[in-house]
Parts: C-alpha cells; sequence; structure tokens
C-alpha cells in the first residue's frame, strides 16, 4: 500500500497471505520453496529434489503449532498441501510461459518454462516419497495432539 498523498511504502500486502483459504496453501507453498533442494527456476533437473528433513522440519514446525486448532483431516492432508501448490505453481509458470510471459517476472525467454519444469520434477519426487511425507506427518500428529 502506497500513501496518497507521498507515494511513500506504508506496508506490503501479499493476497495470498491474507485471502480466505486453506492452511494446507501456506504449508503447501512453504514445502514447495523451502524443501527443495534447487531453486525454483534450476534449469539442471538432476538437482532438483525434496529435502526430506526439511519437509519433517517444516512439518514439525506447522504441526507443533496447530495440532490443536485444525482438523485431523486438514493435518494429514499436509503432504497433499505440498504436492498440489508445487504443481499450481507449475501449471502457472507454464501458463505464463505460454501466454507470453505476461505475469511472472522474467530474467530470459523461457525462464517460465524452465520453472514449470523445475516444479514438475519437484512433483514427481514428492510423489515418489509420498508414503514417507504421509508417516512423517501421522508421526508428528501423533506426537502434538
Amino acid at each position: 500500500m502506497l500513501d496518497v498523498d507521498t507515494g511513500e511504502a506504508l506496508c506490503v500486502i501479499d493476497l495470498d497471505t491474507v485471502m480466505a483459504g486453506s492452511a494446507l496453501y501456506d504449508f503447501g507453498d512453504a514445502v514447495r520453496v523451502g524443501a527443495s533442494t534447487a531453486a525454483e527456476d534450476e534449469a539442471d533437473l538432476s538437482k532438483v529434489s525434496l529435502d526430506i528433513d526439511l519437509f519433517r522440519g517444516f512439518a514439525e514446525g506447522f504441526i507443533s503449532q496447530t495440532a490443536r486448532g485444525l482438523t485431523e483431516s486438514e493435518l494429514t492432508s499436509l503432504p497433499l498441501g505440498a504436492l498440489v501448490m508445487t504443481y499450481e505453481n507449475g501449471i502457472r509458470f507454464l501458463t505464463d510461459y505460454l501466454d507470453g510471459d505476461v505475469y511472472f517476472r522474467i530474467a530470459y525467454p523461457e525462464h517460465n518454462l524452465v520453472r514449470a519444469r523445475a516444479q514438475f520434477k519437484l512433483v514427481s519426487d514428492m510423489e515418489a516419497r509420498r508414503d514417507e511425507m504421509d508417516r512423517i506427518v501421522r508421526e508428528l500428529i501423533e506426537k502434538y495432539r
């Protein structure tokens, strides 16, 4: 938000964090960015995977603070939230690339295509590790409930 008179910045508003939605969005997006072994726009897909230790850390921090406020279904769906948010962002990057890069800022012509591929590779790794992600979440729910 900007001051009408001075044009000075008053505060930053991130609509993703102020809109109504599911806690799974916040958790999922945090895992997508923070538990990946590579940057969101890594071109070398062999570097892109889920760091299961970072996933565990995110899950523990999140569940330790929300276990009593979220439903069992919400808590057990946290790994799905990570998959969905990663897939959604891959689709958004790919769509923007196909639309001529009108939404996301890019550094080079195929930047959004590279981002999409990295996100889809991360989704693939999450799918392969889904049982482990589910087990971690169940253990943490039991610990904090």
